[in-house]
């Protein structure tokens, strides 16, 4: 924000302010109220910053001058001094605009996210790395004082999973965690390996933006539920009734499943969740095509096909390859340890 639109925004508070009807919606006036200290508090330091800017011109005119020598003295001292408050008033009003830039992200952010990852190349070694991936996102939740829980899951016999979606709500979560999105790739020995070679597999992450309520509308007729029985690894059942849910949108055919919760209706909650968010993400994609946009949406369909990091567990790199560099602290990164990485991607351009 700067001067002239906080001051533009100042004088349109005061006429909206001065509506009479405006006190029969107390909250509305407690919110205009509220916005309208915040710009006092910055049209103020502008007029004392002005005010220093005015006497510290009128010093230099005295010296100019030398008519007097003492009151030349004196006013190279004040000169000094009106420098250093006005230095100290100018990073103080732009504290308050980086505030107001943060808060206006921070607002426009969504405050939940929903997280797909998927097995890609590599068998059963890809699917181990899906659960490692899981792991590594549900720490870096806890440290980051986040709320995380499985939407559906797809495990293995061998506590790999094929596919895991899970929800991750929380204070700026989108925006950090939205660059994690594409194809993650590993270097290791697997477990099963008897020859002692380092195998590469492959998993994908998409990143959703879980819609805010009402932001993406569904009627009940355009939805298909079926119910079936959870199944565990190597498809066997692990629940006698019929829990898990499959809900198919009939106009886009968007098929979401879920079946980790032990009852029907939190997995048909779970369920539309995901769909919300996998609609949106349709709805945001064709908007940016129909725009003629060349930039694609950080969620969108380009960069879940794109190879952004690599995991190499011999040498304990991880590798990213979007921002060229490498970080040689992987087993601290796959206990959640991930803020460097996702600091130094929010530092990239957005294109």
């Amino acid at each position: 924000m700067e001067i002239e639109k906080a001051k533009e925004e100042y004088e349109e508070l005061l006429n909206q302010l001065s509506d009479p009807e405006l006190i029969s919606d107390w909250e509305k006036f407690e919110e205009l109220t509220k916005r309208k200290s915040y710009l006092e508090k910055i049209i103020e330091k502008e007029k004392e910053i002005q005010e220093l800017k005015n006497r510290i011109e009128e010093n230099r005119s005295i010296l100019k001058s030398r008519e007097d020598p003492e009151l030349s003295s004196l006013a190279e001292t004040e000169i000094v001094q009106l420098n250093d408050r006005l230095k100290n008033l100018e990073e103080e009003t732009q504290k308050l605009l980086m505030e107001e830039n943060k808060n206006q992200e921070e607002s426009a952010s969504p405050k939940a996210a929903i997280v797909e990852i998927r097995a890609g190349t590599g068998g059963e070694e890809a699917a181990l790395f899906v659960a490692d991936l899981f792991k590594m996102y549900s720490k870096y939740a806890v440290l980051e004082g986040w709320t995380a829980k499985i939407l559906d899951s797809r495990p293995t016999s061998l506590n790999g999973s094929k596919e895991i979606v899970f929800e991750i709500a929380g204070n700026e979560v989108f925006s950090k965690i939205k660059n994690e999105a594409g194809v993650h790739r590993v270097q290791r020995i697997p477990t099963t390996e008897k020859a002692g070679r380092i195998h590469t597999s492959t998993a994908s992450v998409a990143v959703l933006a879980k819609p805010k309520r009402g932001k993406i509308s569904i009627s009940p007729n355009d939805l298909k539920v079926d119910t079936y029985k959870s199944s565990g690894p190597g498809g066997q059942y692990v629940n006698k009734r019929m829990t898990a849910i499959r809900v198919t949108h009939l106009p886009t055919g968007l098929v979401v499943t879920s079946q980790t919760a032990r009852n029907l209706q939190q997995n048909r909650e779970n369920a539309l969740s995901i769909l919300e968010a996998r609609l949106l993400e349709k709805k945001e994609t064709e908007e940016n095509l129909r725009m003629g946009q060349a930039r694609r949406s950080q969620i969108g369909t380009a960069q879940r096909a794109e190879k952004i990091r690599t995991y190499n567990f011999p040498q304990s790199r991880v590798t990213d390859h979007r921002i060229k560099k490498s970080f040689h602290n992987l087993e601290e990164i796959m206990e959640g340890k991930l803020e460097p990485i996702v600091s130094a991607l929010r530092e990239l351009p957005q294109s």
